[in-house]
C-alpha cells in the first residue's frame, strides 16, 4: 500500500523524542514492501532548532538512516490532492497545524478513497483538553492513541467513533547493545528539561542520588533552564546538550545503569504509557530504574526494571545494579527478550497494517449494509 505520513517533526529529535519511534516503523513498513512518504513543514520548530544548535548540517546524515523512506518538505503552498494522490493510508500527527488536519479532514468527507488517521503520541488530553477537542476529527477514519487509556478518552469525550491502542516501540536496527563500547559512566539520563513537568522529580530521583552517592553521571537534553543546569552541575553531573536520537545506543553503551522519570500528566492521569526511553533502555541492554510509574497494560515483566517509590530508594537501588552484576545481567536480558518479542518496530508496523485493513473491512460492511438497504422489498 501507499502511506503517506504527515509529521510535525521527522529528520529532527530536537525536543522531539518521537522521532525515533516515528522513524523506526515508517522505515519497517517500507521493508515489508510499502511505499513510504513523509512530509514535514520546511519551518518546522524542532528542525530550525536542531539546525540552530548543531550547525546547518546537524541532520544531513538522517536520510541515509532512512532508506526507502520518501521525506518531503513542505511550505505554506502544499498541494493536498497531490500529495495524497493514491494513498491507501495517510496517517497524522495531533502537533501538526490544525488547518493542515482540518483540509485533510474535508478531502476524506469529500470521498478521498484512503483510509485517514489520527496519531496521538502527547498528553494535551488530560492537560490542554480543551485545545484538543477543538480539532474535529468527524471525517476521519480512526485514531493511533499511544495508550489504552488515552484510546479511552478519545471514545469516551466523543472525539472519535474509532481508536486503537499503538503504544511506541524500539527500533532495534539502530537501538540494540554495543558492548565494545568503554564504559566512562554510573549513569545516564536523556531527556528534556521542557517545561518543568518534573522538575521535582528530577531532583528527587535523579539529581539528589547521583550527588549523595557521588556517581559519574551524564545528562542529555534539551530546554533546560539555567537554573536547572546549575543545579545539575552542582551535583558534579556533566550535562551534554542536545543527543540526536540515533547517537543514543552509544551513549547507553557508556553507562552503568539509567532511570525513567516520567512526566507528572503520565504518572497523575495517563497511567500505562512509559516515555520512549524505557523502550530504548532495554533494546540497548542497559539496567532501569523507574520513578513512580504504573505499567497498568503489564507492558514489561517482572525483573525487567526496578521501580522505587522515593529519592531513597533510588539511592539503594542504583548502589545496588551497580554493586550487583549477576542481578544486573538477569535484569537486561529479561529486557532485551520482551523488546525483542514484543516492542519492536516491526511488531508497530505490523499492528499499523492489522488496523488498516480492520478499518477496510468494517467500510466494506458499512457499504454493503447500505446496499441491501437501499434493495426493494418482494
Amino acid at each position: 500500500m501507499r502511506c503517506i505520513l504527515f509529521y510535525h517533526a521527522f529528520t529532527s529529535c530536537w525536543n522531539n523524542g518521537n522521532a525515533h519511534f516515528l522513524r523506526g516503523y515508517a522505515r519497517e513498513l517500507a521493508a515489508l514492501g510499502h511505499k513510504v512518504v513523509v512530509f514535514e513543514p520546511i519551518d518546522g520548530w524542532s528542525r530550525l532548532n536542531a539546525m540552530r544548535e548543531g550547525g546547518p548540517h546537524a541532520l544531513d546524515e538522517i536520510p541515509s538512516l532512512l532508506p526507502g523512506i520518501d521525506i518531503r518538505r513542505y511550505d505554506a503552498f502544499l498541494d493536498l490532492d497531490n500529495a495524497t494522490d493514491g494513498a491507501d493510508l495517510v496517517i497524522v500527527h495531533e502537533w501538526n497545524s490544525p488547518d493542515l488536519i482540518a483540509q485533510l479532514g474535508r478531502r476524506r468527507a469529500q470521498g478521498a478513497p484512503c483510509t485517514l488517521l489520527f496519531h496521538d503520541t502527547h498528553h494535551r488530553a488530560v492537560s490542554a483538553p480543551d485545545e484538543l477537542a477543538q480539532i474535529n476529527l468527524d471525517e476521519f477514519d480512526g485514531v493511533l492513541a499511544f495508550g489504552e487509556v488515552l484510546r479511552q478518552i478519545y471514545l469516551k469525550l466523543g472525539w472519535a467513533d474509532r481508536a486503537f491502542t499503538w503504544h511506541e516501540a524500539a527500533d532495534t536496527a539502530l537501538y540494540h547493545p554495543l558492548p565494545d563500547i568503554a564504559r566512562t559512566d554510573d549513569l545516564i539520563w536523556i531527556g528534556n528539561w521542557g517545561d518543568g513537568e518534573r522538575g521535582a522529580e528530577l531532583n528527587e530521583f535523579l539529581v539528589e542520588p547521583v550527588a549523595d552517592l557521588k556517581l559519574r553521571a551524564s545528562i542529555y537534553g534539551v530546554r533546560y533552564s539555567e537554573a536547572a543546569l546549575d543545579t545539575i552541575r552542582a551535583a558534579g553531573i556533566r550535562y551534554g546538550g542536545w543527543l540526536p536520537a540515533h547517537w543514543a545506543p552509544a551513549a547507553f553503551a557508556s553507562a552503568g545503569t539509567t532511570v525513567h522519570v516520567p512526566r507528572a500528566p503520565y504518572v497523575r492521569s495517563l497511567p500505562g504509557i512509559p516515555t520512549i526511553r524505557v523502550f530504548e533502555a532495554m533494546a540497548c541492554g542497559i539496567p532501569l530504574i523507574s520513578a513512580p510509574w504504573s505499567d497498568t497494560e503489564g507492558l514489561f515483566p517482572a525483573g525487567a526494571y526496578l521501580s522505587v517509590a522515593d529519592g531513597g530508594q533510588m539511592r539503594r537501588a542504583l548502589r545496588t545494579l551497580l554493586d550487583d552484576r549477576e542481578m544486573s545481567s538477569a535484569m537486561v536480558q529479561t529486557g532485551l527478550r520482551v523488546i525483542s518479542e514484543k516492542h519492536t518496530c516491526r511488531h508497530r508496523a505490523q499492528q499499523m497494517r492489522l488496523a488498516f485493513k480492520r478499518v477496510r473491512l468494517e467500510e466494506r460492511d458499512v457499504v454493503a449494509e447500505r446496499r441491501e438497504s437501499a434493495l426493494p422489498i418482494w
